[in-house]
């Protein structure tokens, strides 16, 4: 963890949940104890068809709510799509902008993923902005090159602490039930912190958390997020349990 920053553990559903997956929000909301609360901060970022659901069920429980993507207009004609402001007014308060599913099944560049975070912090959303390498562009030596050019591209200029989020999320690890190693996570977010102290100022960058992502889960959460750097997680499939979830918030907390 970083010194004086409150870690967000943040959960991204992916295109999984209907109304019954209601439930996983309720329940995650009744663990989230007092001391939990004190400690660590929760989002939940569930489809968007159940944004609004999500978040007034969520009233009350000091848990944020947040899309999975957003598009990079205001409005018009842009038939499919959602606007950062259209997810502030279902209860959002977080936007995951530049997932590798979205970068790769999507085509998805750095100038497009720069244009949805100016979108997002335009409609007072906070962006995630995720960034990662392949595994064979770790294998290639060129993992941390990779990281570094895609926040120069994705990161909006004069991002602070309090609208910025950015995730490590190496690709070959999310959804794989693989892990970096704790040293080349250290590695990574060192290199993260570094950067964006070049690219938002060394009064800026301590204070922007830095989350890891990628098959973490209660049994690893412990020993990742107590690697320098790691300010929180992005969950995939462990959010879609709610105790895997409040596991890893626990992790976090701890």
């Amino acid at each position: 963890m970083t010194n004086n920053i409150r870690p967000l553990v943040a959960g991204n559903w992916k295109m999984n949940g209907l109304k019954a997956e209601l439930a996983i929000a309720s329940a995650v909301a009744q663990g989230y104890e007092p001391g939990l609360r004190r400690s660590v901060d929760l989002a939940i970022c569930p489809p968007a068809t159940l944004l609004f659901a999500v978040s007034a069920a969520l009233i009350g429980s000091r848990i944020a709510t947040g899309g999975q993507d957003c598009s990079a207009h205001e409005s018009g004609a842009y038939t499919g799509e959602v606007s950062a402001a259209m997810l502030a007014d279902s209860g959002a308060q977080f936007v995951i902008v530049g997932h590798s599913e979205r970068r790769t099944l999507h085509g998805e560049r750095d100038a497009d993923v720069n244009a949805k975070a100016e979108a997002a912090q335009a409609a007072q959303l906070v962006p995630i902005v995720c960034v990662g390498e392949t595994r064979a562009e770790r294998e290639a030596g060129k993992a941390l090159a990779v990281v570094k050019k895609q926040l120069r591209g994705s990161i909006p200029q004069g991002s602070t602490g309090a609208t910025l989020v950015v995730a490590y999320e190496p690709v070959w690890a999310i959804g794989t039930g693989l892990t970096p190693t704790v040293a080349d996570v250290a590695d990574m977010h060192a290199g993260i912190r570094t950067e964006l102290a070049r690219l938002l100022g060394k009064s800026v960058a301590p204070g922007v958390r830095v989350l890891y992502g990628g098959s973490v889960k209660p049994s690893n959460a412990a020993e990742l997020m107590g690697v320098a750097n790691v300010d929180g997680a992005l969950v995939g499939g462990a959010s879609l349990k709610a105790e895997d979830f409040l596991g890893i918030a626990r992790a976090c907390g701890a």
